[in-house]
């Protein structure tokens, strides 16, 4: 993983670690949960960012590389694993 998309990706996670404890928070605290839900809502598109960022790392760097040298089957079975899991 390259330093920037690692740099960019733990500044944002940190984000999200205090992102998420204000949720605990809230529900601990019985706020409205229609207010929770959008804060929550609002944790799981940053992680998705976050996402975004790391596949973007991934492509740039490990996979080009693999397509380059043997044809990178291998990493695209192992993308698409990735993407079925979810």
């Amino acid at each position: 993983m390259r330093n920037d998309t690692k740099t960019e990706a733990i500044k944002r996670l940190t984000i999200i670690e205090g992102h998420l404890k204000k949720v605990t928070q809230m529900v601990q605290d019985g706020s409205y949960c229609p207010n929770v839900l959008q804060q929550s809502s609002a944790v799981q598109s940053a992680l998705k960012k976050v996402d975004e960022i790391l596949l973007k790392g991934h492509l740039d760097t490990c996979f080009k590389n693999a397509i380059k040298s043997n044809g990178g089957e291998k990493e695209i079975e192992e993308l698409m694993d990735t993407f079925k899991a979810r």
